[in-house]
């Protein structure tokens, strides 16, 4: 199948596409924040997207199409020689970092960006966490 868009107008919209303070990282940590909750973002190398580093939990907000929601997702049909390796990348990524940071004794928590929708659940797990801090385990 052909692009319908022109290249020139595919790169911008590919370059408006934001790696970090995506809108469901911020809502996220704009209730937390709310609710007293004090982290760090883009923390270490990993890049947590919202860290409490005393408590050695991660928090990751991965985006349906990037990180390949099994809800949401859906393979391009144009250009597939590049998409598909790369979101297959971004999922391997996404293993390791988990691994490396569960060897180190962290907690990992990765929410889709559709469960924000129930934002009060998600804040509810996160504050759980922080006060149990349970390390070395991972949730999805």
């Amino acid at each position: 199948m052909v692009d319908q868009i022109s290249k020139e107008k595919r790169s911008k919209i590919m370059s408006a596409i934001r790696s970090k303070d995506t809108k469901p990282e911020l809502m996220l940590r704009k209730v937390l924040w709310k609710s007293g909750l004090r982290f760090r973002i883009y923390y270490g190398k990993e890049k947590i997207d919202i860290a409490f580093p005393y408590k050695k939990i991660a928090i990751f907000v991965d985006g349906c199409f990037w990180h390949v929601c099994p809800i949401h997702s859906h393979l391009p049909k144009s250009n597939e020689s590049y998409w598909l390796p790369k979101l297959k990348k971004n999922i391997e990524r996404d293993r390791i970092v988990n691994e490396h940071l569960i060897n180190e004794g962290w907690t990992v928590l990765r929410f889709w960006e559709h469960e924000l929708m129930e934002i009060g659940n998600i804040t509810e797990k996160i504050k759980s966490t922080v006060k149990q801090n349970n390390n070395g385990q991972i949730s999805k």
